[in-house]
């Protein structure tokens, strides 16, 4: 398998998607996001690694998924809003 920096891989073993940052003959130098947001940069075996496809479809959901999930915040918020003065109301 030949690799160039920018190329996304895997663990042959599963986990998340790597990015190829430098290849040295049987060494690659790979970056990844962990799942709490820390970059983690570390250098594996070429053997360990396998190509990644990436579905363009996957990013297209994950973002549809951020938009209702602000939408929901906002509906949260708008509630929160309708509570406050209802409460004021009630004090007046």
């Amino acid at each position: 398998m030949e690799l160039k920096p920018g190329d996304v891989v895997m663990l042959k073993s599963g986990g998340h998607p790597i990015t190829v940052v430098e290849v040295d003959e049987d060494k690659v130098e790979c970056l990844w996001m962990g799942t709490d947001g820390d970059l983690f940069r570390e250098t594996l075996p070429l053997v360990a690694l396998e190509s990644a496809e990436i579905d363009p479809k996957d990013d297209e959901e994950e973002d549809d998924e951020d938009e209702d999930d602000d939408e929901e915040e906002e509906d949260d918020e708008d509630e929160d809003d309708d509570g406050d003065r209802k409460k004021k109301r009630k004090a007046a």
